[in-house]
């Protein structure tokens, strides 16, 4: 039998370890023995393994990931934007389960896990390795959101992040260590969106990597679509009204979750209903508080996080339309949730969103960086004359494109291959 075993930072915290989880829930289903091991494990699923089993383990690498964050603002400038440093990592050669796998598949491996020294000791296994890339952190200097930055194309340097930015600044010396990491390992790089497979193969870090474009998965099973009525009589929301739903908002200053573009449609909206207004009300889950969320201008609730998934899939499925109104993102697993769910989408045109939202058809994909545009896609999907049609083509596209058994398959065909072709070069 196959054995695969995937290295994640986290058990299912963020996109990056939920996708993880899920590729591996679907690759037993298809009957691969396959196991995921992490380096700082939150919960206690024992199929769950960890780098750090013991309190003392467990304490340092919790140390290494909280030093990590408190020294990097010594060196990066008061943004938003996610930066990774390489100064922490530890060995993963010596476990036992990657010793005897047959792939590694490599997924998010920063927060002091999988440095480059380490990446390249992984080569001493003589093993095939599978890298997800779930962001952009892997080929870039150490950012994981590149905006309109194209530095990654060089040797980066002069990084609009870095405080002290030059070109031989931290950022240019983390591609130069991850350049000598990737030439040590020979790895096959595994795309989620078409965007990010476009942007890798313009990367310097990646020159000579073969990349397969294959998306993340989620739980048909789970996040299905149910009755909308009946949905929204089990959570709670009024039945006359049309209800908005989207993700976490943190700030009206938020750069990577465009929340000011969507504060901004929504007054535009407001302004167009008029007196219809009173008909709309935003539901928003992933806040972590009521203190700092902005202001909107329609009837808003706020969910807070909601841990369980049968529940998260009741409120996409009670919900008219979800709002995504990102500036940049891979694979949103929010976007793949609500149309599994049967709930059309209104997002900016970015990122490998396109991937899974269809203009019109499944949703509504806006002018990047438009207020305008957004609540132009909002008042259509209020207005549409066939909502049905749509939530049956949002389920649709993610059965053909995204369920568990169409997604484990592409990662089978792609391990059998990289084995085969290990076996060829023995000879």
């Amino acid at each position: 039998m196959l054995k695969v075993v995937h290295l994640n930072t986290y058990d299912g915290n963020g996109g990056a370890g939920r996708g993880c989880m899920r590729l591996n829930r679907a690759l037993l289903n298809q009957n691969i023995n396959s196991r995921i091991i992490v380096h700082y494990k939150f919960g206690k699923n024992p199929e769950i393994g960890t780098f750090n089993p013991n309190f003392v383990q467990r304490a340092y690498a919790a140390a290494t990931i909280i030093f990590e964050r408190l020294l990097a603002k010594r060196y990066l400038k008061p943004l938003r934007t996610p930066f990774s440093f390489t100064w922490f990592g530890r060995s993963v050669i010596h476990h036992p389960d990657v010793k005897n796998a047959d792939i590694i598949h490599l997924h998010w491996i920063n927060h002091g896990f999988l440095n480059p020294k380490h990446i390249a000791e992984i080569a001493r296994l003589n093993k095939p390795v599978v890298w997800t890339f779930h962001d952009s952190n892997a080929f870039t200097g150490g950012c994981h959101v590149r905006y309109t930055c194209n530095h990654y194309m060089g040797q980066c340097g002069n990084c609009p992040l870095l405080i002290n930015a030059s070109d031989n600044d931290l950022s240019h010396r983390i591609w130069v260590q991850k350049h000598e990491a990737y030439k040590a390992l020979d790895f096959t790089v595994a795309a989620p969106s078409s965007w990010m497979q476009a942007s890798i193969k313009k990367s310097s870090l990646m020159q000579g990597k073969t990349v397969h474009q294959i998306p993340n998965t989620l739980e048909t099973d789970i996040f299905k679509p149910l009755d909308k009525r009946l949905a929204k009589q089990q959570t709670g929301l009024p039945a006359e009204k049309f209800i908005f739903l989207s993700g976490f908002m943190p700030s009206r200053k938020d750069l990577h979750k465009g929340t000011q573009y969507l504060l901004q449609s929504m007054e535009l909206l407001k302004q167009r209903l008029g007196v219809d207004a009173d008909k709309i009300e935003l539901v928003v889950f992933g806040n972590r508080g009521s203190d700092g969320v902005p202001d909107f201008p329609f009837k808003t609730s706020f969910l807070g996080t909601i841990n369980n998934d049968e529940r998260l899939a009741q409120y996409y499925a009670a919900a008219d339309a979800f709002l995504i109104p990102s500036l940049e993102d891979n694979l949103p697993y929010t976007v793949m949730e609500s149309l599994a769910c049967g709930t059309p989408v209104i997002a900016f045109t970015t990122g490998g969103i396109p991937d899974m939202v269809r203009h019109e058809y499944n949703g509504y994909l806006a002018t990047y960086r438009s207020a305008e545009s957004f609540a132009d896609g909002m008042a259509w999907i209020i207005k549409h004359p066939d909502r049905a049609q749509l939530q049956q083509q949002a389920r649709q596209t993610i059965m053909e494109n995204y369920s568990e058994e169409v997604i484990a398959q592409k990662h089978i065909k792609l391990y059998q291959n990289l084995l085969k072709n290990a076996k060829n070069d023995e000879f």
